[in-house]
């Protein structure tokens, strides 16, 4: 009696680990179709996993509507009973896969205290510990954070934040650096190799070294709901854990936007359930890919302003020493394909800041007034004070 109940388990452990995965897929997934939608005809790549990982880690530290804001635009809550082990595991499992490196950190300002719950929660579910950063000094900060970031990326990316990207109001930030290097299954061979011209969504054509390879994949036809035919091609590395789907419409003319609106975790599911084994030539462009995105402008389009402001924020459950709220969230992404296989590596952080509370409030700089009668809320006089007259 004892194995079968082990083995339920375990099975249902695995269950909700899908489950789980499949909704950080889905939100990292919108997140990028919202940053394809505003970069038309440019260059653009993203990690989901960590866009997810990072938000998760400030979502374990959210209250009140920021806990509710978060958890409605991402689907899942690790706050819930269960979850913070799944996302141990994911992270496990992901990590265990041979090329493939993962790793959460966080950068806190040393004088400030955390809550012993969110310690507690940040080490079970993404396994890491928090790093005192002294913060009043931004670049040496800056410093710190690039060290970790270049290495858990093996050094792919050294410079992850810009001078002058930190201030001394930062308090913490939240990072999540993801590493992944594979050979193909089949390699290409470098002497079929040959330039052609590639004809970029401007309309302009640009010449390309086109990697070439016949052999055997995963291949399938699909429409979208809104009708558009396109296909996807299934390039496998060693070991068959990793892939590449490639996906691309019939129609030339056709953007990219519809087919990234079209993704989802079941989009994929289905993919994998209806492709064939076929045989087919396939010709792609060795391609390098840097890119670099504030993820500010997307998420608030998806309904998370409230983490951004510092009058609404709510993140009481990581420090009671001072209000917090999300500044930015950056991520950048290098891409490497060539004959051989793919390396690629992310680096993504939240960065958290607050005011200081300060004893003397200056205002000798340019301010608004208000003169209002208090029991009635009636606003008598309002104006703005830009400059003192010569006499004052």
């Amino acid at each position: 009696m004892l194995c079968v109940y082990i083995f339920v388990l375990l099975t249902l452990s695995r269950a909700s680990l899908g489950s789980l995965q499949d909704k950080q897929t889905d939100f990292g997934l919108k997140v990028f179709s919202q940053l394809v939608q505003d970069s038309t005809n440019q260059n653009l790549a993203v990690s989901p996993y960590g866009v997810a990982s990072v938000l998760a880690m400030a979502q374990l530290g959210a209250a009140g509507n920021t806990r509710k804001a978060l958890t409605a635009a991402m689907g899942f809550s690790l706050q819930e009973r269960g979850m913070s082990r799944q996302q141990r595991l994911l992270q496990r499992d992901l990590s265990s896969e041979e090329g493939v490196e993962i790793a959460s950190g966080m950068m806190v300002e040393r004088k400030m205290s955390l809550e012993k719950g969110y310690r507690r929660a940040l080490a079970k579910a993404f396994q890491t510990h928090p790093n005192q950063v002294d913060f009043t000094k931004p670049d040496e900060a800056i410093s710190v954070i690039n060290a970790w970031v270049s290495d858990h990326t093996a050094e792919a990316i050294p410079e992850f934040l810009a001078p002058g990207s930190l201030s001394d109001e930062t308090r913490l930030v939240l990072l999540n650096a993801l590493h992944f290097q594979g050979l193909w299954k089949v390699p290409f061979d470098p002497k079929l190799t040959q330039e052609r011209m590639f004809h970029c969504a401007n309309g302009s054509n640009v010449p390309v070294h086109m990697m070439r390879l016949t052999n055997r994949f995963h291949y399938g036809e699909f429409v979208t709901a809104d009708g558009v035919d396109y296909d996807v091609i299934e390039v496998p590395y060693e070991g068959n854990s990793l892939s590449m789907l490639l996906v691309s419409p019939f129609e030339p003319e056709v953007p990219l936007s519809t087919l990234s609106a079209d993704l989802s975790s079941e989009r994929i599911h289905q993919w994998r359930a209806e492709l064939r084994n076929v045989k087919r030539q396939l010709a792609l462009p060795r391609f390098t890919l840097d890119s670099e995105v504030n993820l500010k402008s997307a998420l608030l389009k998806m309904g998370l302003g409230n983490m951004f402001n510092l009058a609404t924020a709510d993140f009481t459950r990581i420090t009671a020493d001072e209000r917090l709220c999300v500044s930015k969230v950056l991520q950048r992404v290098k891409i490497e394909v060539d004959e051989r296989g793919t390396r690629g590596s992310s680096a993504t952080a939240a960065v958290m800041f607050s005011r200081m509370a300060v004893e003397e409030i200056t205002l000798d700089r340019p301010f608004l007034f208000l003169i209002q009668h208090k029991p009635t809320g009636a606003i008598l006089f309002a104006g703005q004070f830009n400059q003192p007259s010569e006499r004052q």
